[in-house]
């Protein structure tokens, strides 16, 4: 079902994205034939939020702010599309589950999953969110992101257990993120989920920070047999996907600059 003022604020941006010259706060009521008041009102809340800009004649304009979502998007879809054919490469060489996921805000969301015939059940689906400390593709955005970056969401992070194993300490997870840094990628270990073992690795892009992490997942006794053999191709395939987008790995004391 949809929300009625949601569904108006995607109106106004459509019908502005076709006003680069801007429209005033009647005009936009009169092109998609609603009340004035309301337009108002919704009109001046995006621009005080930033998602719209106001000249000197009182017309308004699409704002900064979606230009930074648009972004966001565009490289989610770029980093995708660019990499689902390693991530296919990857489950038929591991004959395990593997997931590709972005940062968001404070929080990983999956954009990708390529299910093995004998993929294990998870939570974790395209689209939905999981915190970084606890999963072994927020841990490797923790581990690989520039130094600021990484405290400024450490300090963000509320400590909840999930399992037995799940980490509810910041300093021995920053311990835990110095190993990853040295390992080239991270582990979960049955931290989220029971009985799920994962390793992850970063997908850098051409400034060098990480933009992704790709990961293979599966049952911890299975996982832990192939190890080295499924680390080896995780790293491999998150260098092929790195190169494919232009991006590539800057070097650990330089991340703090960015």
């Amino acid at each position: 079902m949809s929300v009625k003022s949601a569904v108006r604020v995607l109106q106004i941006f459509e019908l502005l994205s076709n006003h680069p010259d801007g429209l005033t706060v009647k005009e936009i009521a009169r092109g998609l034939s609603l009340p004035q008041s309301s337009t108002f009102n919704l009109v001046v809340t995006l621009f005080e939020e930033g998602y719209l800009q106001q000249d000197p004649l009182k017309r308004y304009k699409l704002g900064a702010k979606l230009i930074q979502i648009g972004t966001a998007a565009m490289d989610s879809m770029d980093i995708s599309s660019q990499g689902v054919p390693y991530l296919k490469q990857l489950m038929d060489g591991v004959q395990e589950t593997v997931f590709m996921a972005m940062l968001s805000d404070d929080q990983l969301v999956y954009i990708a999953k390529i299910d093995n015939n004998r993929s294990i059940r998870t939570t974790a689906q395209p689209g939905s969110r999981k915190p970084l400390y606890c999963t072994g593709l927020g841990k490797a955005f923790l581990a690989f992101l520039p130094e600021k970056e990484r405290s400024r969401l450490l300090d963000r992070i509320q400590f909840v257990r999930f399992t037995r194993n799940t980490i509810t300490d910041r300093e021995q997870l920053e311990g835990q993120l110095t190993y990853f840094t040295e390992l080239g990628y991270a582990i979960d270990d049955e931290e989220n989920e029971e009985g799920l073992f994962c390793l992850a690795a970063p997908v850098f892009g051409a400034d060098g920070v990480i933009k992704a992490a790709i990961s293979t997942a599966g049952p911890k006794d299975r996982m832990l047999k192939r190890k080295a053999v499924i680390a080896k191709q995780l790293l491999h395939t998150a260098e092929k996907i790195t190169e494919s987008i232009g991006g590539h790995a800057k070097p650990p004391e330089q991340r703090e600059d960015v």
